[in-house]
């Protein structure tokens, strides 16, 4: 296992970090456990974890299993999304981010998390608010670093300005979805966190799913996410996604790689990416997307399999400058 300094944190983590999303859901305590150890024999070092994880029991089975080796881990959780039915139970209002801090210390067993995230934006909450609640947790020591997900570039800009005007504590981590068929990021947020020097754990590096070959020629297994969830569906169900899915696929037999190893190598080799989260809901799921820990591709590799699919747009829509195409004189 490599790794590397996250960001300007000091503080250095595996490759690759294991998304506990299915602990308590898809994956019982037992085969949470068996994944837990399985993650840490390879040398993973870095978990990510959320309160919305089973409402709460993904934390609490996460905090059983590092209870014996905490201080060498590495630990993420995040606020923002609803635990409840009221209209407090969510957002990112200081009354909210004290509670829920709170709720995840006690589930996890532990005095401090290492990264807290904003899970998503709250349109509602003055950003001055939610900055200053998060700027409160460091300086008690409840937190260590802030992290933001799903946030537009924009956003994330505006909070590092305000942080620097108000000397708070700023985001050090960003954790975007990002894969060979949700390409956005590259536009703007990943040149905005190599600018300002943030990690990057990056989400969902087989598209939901898309990209580990269970969906070839449109088939799509009832029992799955992509189908079940409607959130999936949506994110994932355009025809286009489909069809770079084939040729990925394509690519990764006749190159004899499994092609979930390969989606997850392909997302670590972005040089913004510090490590992508990986997640499984069983053993036998979570060895390929291991061994990527392994398999660093080559430029050429790279560009041969970014060219399976569609290029995001630039951010300013001048694509002859992408192209390398120069003017004399001015132009508009």
């Amino acid at each position: 296992m490599e790794y590397r300094l996250l960001g300007r944190t000091g503080v250095t983590v595996s490759r690759l970090c294991f998304g506990t999303m299915s602990f308590g859901g898809d994956a019982d305590e037992e085969t949470s456990a068996a994944m837990y150890r399985r993650c840490r024999e390879a040398g993973v070092n870095f978990f990510d974890c959320a309160n919305v994880y089973q409402k709460g029991r993904a934390e609490e089975i996460l905090g059983r299993l590092m209870a014996g080796e905490r201080d060498e881990l590495i630990i993420t959780t995040k606020v923002g999304f609803a635990m409840g039915e009221g209209d407090n139970e969510r957002g990112l209002s200081r009354r909210h981010i004290q509670r829920a801090v709170e709720g995840s210390l006690r589930r996890l067993g532990t005095d401090r998390i290492d990264v807290y995230f904003c899970h998503t934006f709250d349109p509602v909450t003055p950003m001055e608010e939610t900055l200053a609640a998060l700027d409160g947790l460091v300086r008690a020591g409840k937190v260590l670093y802030l992290g933001v997900s799903n946030w537009a570039a924009w956003q994330i800009a505006r909070a590092l300005g305000i942080s620097a005007l108000h000397g708070l504590a700023r985001f050090a981590v960003n954790q975007p979805m990002y894969s060979l068929v949700k390409r956005q990021a590259e536009a703007e947020i990943l040149p905005l966190d190599q600018a300002e020097g943030l990690g990057v754990i990056s989400y969902s590096p087989l598209g939901g799913g898309l990209l580990s070959g269970k969906y070839r020629g449109g088939q799509e297994p009832q029992a799955t996410r992509l189908v079940a969830n409607p959130v999936y569906h949506a994110r994932y169900g355009d025809q286009i996604y489909h069809e770079v899915t084939e040729r990925f696929i394509a690519y990764a037999q006749a190159n004899a790689v499994h092609p979930v190893t390969l989606a997850v190598a392909w997302v670590k080799g972005h040089p913004a990416i510090t490590a992508p989260i990986i997640g499984a809901r069983n053993l036998e799921q979570l060895e390929p997307a291991l061994a990527a820990a392994d398999l660093n591709l080559s430029a050429e590799q790279r560009a041969e399999i970014s060219a399976l699919g569609p290029e995001p747009a630039p951010a300013t829509d001048r694509s002859e400058e992408k192209q390398g195409v120069r003017y004399r004189g001015a132009v508009k």
